[in-house]
Order: C-alpha cells, then structure tokens, then sequence
C-alpha cells in the first residue's frame, strides 16, 4: 500500500511539505488549528482537518492512528509542539519527524525521543554556505543524470505575479524550492507568494525543462 503522511502544522513549512508529498503521489492528511490555514491547502492534500494538535482524543477521533508517518511542522509554539509529538508517540505512529524552531527545541526532541528533527533554516544555511564557495555556478544539486536543482533569474514578466498564477510546473515543468530577495532567502515559498523583479528562485525539474526556462520568454 502507498504510505500515508499525517502533516500536523500548517504553516510555511508544513503547507509546502504536505503539498509537495501530495504532488509525489502520496496520501496526505493535513491538520492545523487555523481554519483558513486549512482552506488554503484543502485541494492540495488528500484530507485537510482544523483541529487542536495538543488533544490525543482529536486526533484518535480523525484516525491518526493508521498513519504511517507524521511530521510534527510546529515550531512558533514550543509547548504545542512537545504536546504534539507526545500525543503521536502514544499512537505508536511508526515513522515521526519534528520541525524545531532553533537548536534548544531540537534538543528537547531529541531528549523526548524524536531522532528525525528538522532545522530547516540551519540546514539550508549550509547548502547555500556549500554552494556559494563552489565552482558550480548554476548546478546547486544535481539529483541525478536528468534533474537538478538550479538557480534562475526571476523573468521581467514574472513581477508582481504570485506562484499561483505563474503556474511553473503546468507550463514549464519546475517546481520553485526557494526564493532569494536580495539578503533574505524564503525556503518554503507557498502559492500565494508573490514574485518581484531581480528575484533569484531556486527550482528544480527535468535538466531539458530547465535549459528552456533560461531561453524562453516566460509565457
């Protein structure tokens, strides 16, 4: 059977890993407490519940029992997270990971039990750390012989559009991974993501996809 992803924590983060497992393929249950957190990504999961984390008989009630992985994406609230993660290892889910929001969270999961934590900041602060002292001036990854992982110039035409309405991977066959503006690097860019001109997006697709973005007029 296809595994089943419970993504517990909507925010930029979570709304950009459960959207991306759904458009791999997989089962999705989305669950947040903010109900327009959960409109915004109800098409684009498998089911998008608005319920309180922190309540084990919520979440026995929504079957989170019979997931086989659930990640844990709330880091703004620390105590929420810790009650998360507590009420899924009661469930014996079998595959748990967390989102921490700086290194003392990390730690205080790991003490708790959660070997998997995410540090999505940190960890992409590495990446870019590599890539910038690297000969490799386009390539940030190569995934394998025909994809990759790359940085483009945000097209002229592109400014003051939002993901959404770009429609990159219909048109174009990419995904946007990330969003450089000047200092600032936006690792979970969501639809409503607005793009402006001199933006750098780190995409990723097929390497024919992309050598045509970088000759295409963007239409």
């Amino acid at each position: 059977m296809m595994k089943q992803f419970a993504v517990l924590g909507i925010g930029r983060f979570g709304f950009s890993l459960a959207s991306k497992l759904y458009d791999l393929g997989y089962d999705v249950l989305a669950i947040d407490k903010d109900e327009e957190r959960i409109k915004a990504i109800a098409d684009m999961v498998t089911h998008a519940v608005q319920a309180d984390t922190t309540d084990i008989d919520t979440l026995k009630s929504i079957g989170l029992k019979n997931i086989d992985c659930a990640i844990v994406s709330i880091a703004s609230d620390i105590n929420a997270s810790l009650m998360t993660v507590l009420n899924v290892q009661e469930l014996e889910i079998p595959e748990i990971y967390a989102k921490a929001q700086n290194e003392q969270h990390a730690k205080v999961l790991h003490k708790i039990g959660i070997e998997k934590v995410f540090l999505p900041e940190r960890d992409m602060g590495k990446r870019v750390a590599h890539y910038m002292v690297s000969n490799k001036i386009l390539d940030l990854i190569e995934l394998d012989p025909e994809h990759s992982i790359i940085e483009i110039n945000a097209l002229e035409q592109w400014g003051g559009k939002s993901l959404q309405d770009l429609k990159l991977r219909i048109k174009h066959g990419i995904n946007v991974i990330a969003i450089k503006r000047g200092d600032e690097l936006n690792i979970s860019p969501v639809a409503t993501d607005e793009i402006e001109a001199g933006d750098i997006l780190v995409v990723v697709g097929d390497k024919r996809c992309l050598a045509k973005i970088k000759t295409d007029d963007g239409r």
